[in-house]
């Protein structure tokens, strides 16, 4: 991936700072000085001269009436082409039951009873499993822990219903809105897509209205949160006074891979439980009690080109067992997707200082020395909180060092991860509700929000914060947010 201009020189670094509060600031300073000008010469030509001039405008009332008709038809025209706010309630994430925790321990012994004559598997998997940066406490559905597992069709519904009607249910609680108030419902969930639809399930369970717009999004891999967003977004805007739920899972029951291939092993390490519900709406009345609206959603597929496309693909093993093949690759293929992705969201989001900069590099590269490397804008000027893809400790690794990230930065990935491995779509909202435990949220602050996933894809949203939100006592971490953040070793020798 690409690397971040450094300035450790103290000298350096004042320099940057000095450079960013002038261009950024340049437009202020124009305004103050020509309003300072404008004052001066208003003060010394005095109240006589300034009649003056306006008596030998000789303006008609037919002009003023034209030019006031044209300030307000050329208003108006602005405020109804405006694109409609759209903003966030609130959100909730389903809290999986102690009783479903999966400790290193019992992953690792039904690891050698399901694999007893392929002793090299267990020990890839034990190897992956102490380099992940997982904790104890991550979940699986009890189907997974039978030895061996046995998945069903109605065991993978079962989790289906547990999960999205946990976290749905506490999303109408906490807003006090009712299924009935539902305008638009999209549930995405990449690998389990029966018939009925997860959304039709979801319509049935809380008896929605009939012309309800649901939309049920499948095979986009963990990205596909952004994505359920932007749809969402655009529906209304076409749609006013509407409210929209929206639901990220993954549902692991049918998924677990029971073969011996290496690159199919790995998502058996890392997936885990989890599930979360949004709801956004574009009515004014909800948007004032709001925590969030929505700023940008900027979307970059790499399907095009084959690897990419192959990265992480869905497959028979050589004994015709299905799972979900992660190429070597992904790593390079991830970062040529952050690069396209943030070349897109960086005019939209940084100040005027970074485009300069990136503007100069860019410049420097085509004409003087090609081999020079790219400057990564300073995101850190344009966003308060960063919710990473809590992907893998990999993926997290390869993003701090990529966008010069501090650790705190990189912090609520990495305690997700730990306290719920990676829960796939959803594993955004747990990192914005880990921000948010932690007392960390305050009005005005910007959250980046970036996810990858099958296809390739690397999704982003931009998010600023309405109010000030307290540290929560509710929500998944509500028992463990005093205990983080914790120290990751490493290696987690089992």
């Amino acid at each position: 991936m690409p690397t971040t201009m450094q300035t450790s020189s103290p000298k350096l670094k004042f320099l940057k700072l000095a450079y960013q509060s002038v261009v950024n600031n340049v437009m202020a300073l124009i305004l103050t000085l020509g309003m300072v000008a404008v004052s001066m010469h208003l003060y010394r030509a005095g109240p006589e001269e300034l009649l003056a001039t306006v008596q030998s405008l000789n303006v008609s009332s037919v002009q003023v009436l034209t030019s006031t008709f044209m300030v307000v038809f050329v208003a108006t025209v602005y405020l109804l082409s405006k694109p409609r706010t759209v903003y966030m309630v609130d959100y909730a994430c389903f809290k999986p039951p102690f009783t479903f925790r999966v400790p290193f321990a019992t992953f690792m012994e039904h690891s050698r009873l399901i694999l007893k004559d392929n002793p090299k598997s267990v020990d890839f998997q034990m190897m992956i499993l102490e380099r992940s940066g997982l904790g104890e406490e991550t979940c699986l559905p009890p189907a997974i822990q039978y030895i061996p597992p046995n998945p069903t069709m109605a065991d993978a519904r079962a989790e289906a219903e547990q999960v999205i009607f946990s976290a749905v249910d506490e999303l109408l609680k906490k807003t006090g809105v009712s299924p009935k108030e539902i305008d638009i419902l999209i549930v995405n969930c990449s690998l389990f897509s029966p018939t009925p639809s997860l959304s039709a399930m979801v319509v049935n369970k809380y008896k929605m209205r009939s012309n309800v717009k649901s939309f049920n999004l499948a095979g986009m891999g963990c990205s596909c949160s952004p994505i359920s967003i932007d749809l969402a977004r655009d529906l209304l805007q076409t749609h006013p006074n509407s409210n929209a739920l929206v639901i990220s899972t993954e549902i692991i029951t049918p998924n677990y891979y029971q073969g011996k291939e290496r690159a199919m092993l790995l998502p058996n390490c890392l997936f885990r439980m989890g599930c979360a519900a949004i709801l956004l709406t574009n009515k004014r009345r909800l948007g004032f009690r709001s925590k969030y609206r929505l700023l940008h959603v900027v979307r970059t597929h790499r399907g095009s080109d084959d690897k990419s496309y192959r990265c992480v693909f869905e497959e028979e093993d050589r004994d015709g067992k299905v799972g979900i093949s992660l190429s070597k690759e992904l790593m390079r293929i991830a970062g040529d997707a952050l690069k396209s992705n943030i070349t897109t969201i960086g005019p939209l989001v940084l100040p005027a200082s970074e485009q300069l900069l990136f503007l100069a590099s860019l410049i420097g590269r085509k004409i003087i020395n090609p081999k020079w490397k790219p400057y990564i804008p300073d995101f850190k000027q344009a966003f308060d909180h960063f919710c990473i893809h809590a992907g893998g400790r990999a993926v997290i690794d390869e993003l701090q060092k990529s966008l010069d990230l501090s650790a705190e930065h990189v912090e609520a990935s990495r305690m997700t991860l730990h306290r719920f491995g990676n829960t796939s779509s959803s594993s955004l909202w747990y990192e914005l509700s880990y921000i948010e435990a932690k007392g960390r949220m305050r009005r005005g602050n910007r959250v980046w929000m970036i996810a990858f996933g099958s296809g390739f894809k690397c999704n982003s949203a931009v998010w600023a914060c309405n109010r000030n939100i307290s540290g929560r006592k509710d929500g998944p971490w509500a028992d463990s947010i005093d205990r983080y953040p914790v120290h990751i070793p490493e290696i987690v020798k089992l």
